[in-house]
């Protein structure tokens, strides 16, 4: 009998125990986590966001902030309280990563002119969710030294490779050139060397002489065609050098107002202002509007050392001609030398320029100046 007691004793502790363990089974912490979790950079998120289901259990961790300054897995703890009061920590990984482009804010449209300064990059400004610096760059082919509409593209790029564009157009406009005001006014007067002079009708004579320099203009409406002194001349000059084996032929000569106008611009579209007044003349401040200039053979400097050049230089002064640009009296002519340009003075005057080979020029001959106003 006693026996028999024992054994149901010990079942029923057995079954007691086991309803016992089935009870705390079923008040474990059941917790499950989302799966391949990413979050962009600098994202505020917390660390509780990502639990996806929770039974028998609080959390007991506070809110916190996840540090998502840095790119990589990061390990997120959380700590959860059972239905006994036990805390326990759980984990769960999450990976930072940076997809997002940077942003561009830019100006659409830049209109400038030619020989401005300026800076595409200036007013440009590029944020990224990675909040390192970015400097943006500036994608497509430009000059400019030339005029015309430009489609470029701003670029900005993050450590992460994330590639920004952002179209604009840069609009590059010619340099107006502003129709010369005659400001010459009809007067007499003594130039530095004792020469007298005068204006009229916006003409300018310094003993005799018609000038046209940076200093003295022509009226726009001055339209004499090439001087048939000059043109007679010039010929007799290139007869007698085509005798000696020489080919001289003249290239540019008289140009109207207009003519000087659109060759002007042209060089100003191509090299800027300041280039372009090295080497060529503004409208109405040109000499070959005298009608008493030409320029001849090829009009670069490829024609420097040329025999023909060479000639000219030792013998244009014979046939009333000078060398208007000499080498080295840029600081007195306003201009480069130009070994191909000659103006007709008549050969007393020529003889004189012409100084055995050492040329002087007008301006130092006459003591004027040549200076844009």
């Amino acid at each position: 009998m006693k026996k028999r007691i024992f054994v149901i004793s010990v079942l029923l502790l057995m079954v007691i125990l086991f309803l016992v363990f089935l009870f705390i089974k079923s008040k474990e912490v059941k917790i499950t986590f989302k799966k391949n979790i990413e979050i962009e950079i600098n994202e505020k998120v917390y660390n509780t966001d990502y639990i996806k289901s929770l039974k028998n259990g609080k959390i007991k961790s506070k809110k916190k902030t996840i540090d998502t300054s840095f790119l990589g897995i990061k390990k997120i703890k959380v700590v959860i309280v059972d239905y006994f009061g036990h805390d326990k920590t759980y984990s769960y990984s999450v990976k930072i990563v940076d997809t997002e482009k940077p942003k561009i804010e830019c100006k659409k449209e830049i209109t400038i002119t030619l020989g401005d300064n300026i800076d595409l990059l200036k007013d440009v400004k590029v944020t990224d969710n990675s909040n390192e610096e970015i400097v943006a760059t500036v994608d497509g082919d430009y000059d400019l030294k030339k005029a015309g509409t430009y489609k470029l593209n701003y670029v900005a790029k993050d450590k992460s490779g994330n590639e920004a564009k952002e179209e604009f157009i840069l609009i590059i406009k010619e340099k107006p050139v502003e129709k010369v005001v005659v400001n010459n006014p009809d007067k007499t007067f003594t130039t530095s060397k004792g020469f007298k002079g005068y204006t009229k009708n916006g003409l300018t004579y310094i003993d005799g002489y018609l000038i046209a320099n940076k200093t003295y203009s022509l009226p726009s409406s001055y339209n004499p065609g090439l001087d048939s002194k000059t043109k007679a001349q010039a010929n007799i000059m290139f007869a007698d050098a085509k005798k000696e084996g020489l080919n001289i032929y003249l290239s540019s000569g008289f140009r109207s107002y207009n003519t000087q106008k659109n060759l002007y611009n042209n060089y100003v579209a191509r090299d800027g202002q300041a280039a372009a007044d090295t080497y060529s003349a503004r409208p109405g401040y040109s000499e070959h509007q005298t009608g008493l200039a030409f320029d001849v053979n090829q009009i670069n400097s490829s024609f420097d050392n040329s025999n023909e050049a060479k000639w000219l230089s030792d013998n244009a002064h014979k046939y009333g001609f000078i060398l208007r640009y000499p080498k080295g009296k840029t600081n007195e002519t306003g201009y480069q030398y130009e070994s191909w340009h000659f103006r007709y003075v008549g050969t007393d005057l020529a003889g004189k320029l012409y100084n055995g080979g050492n040329w002087i020029t007008m301006e130092s001959y006459f003591g004027i100046t040549s200076k844009y106003s």
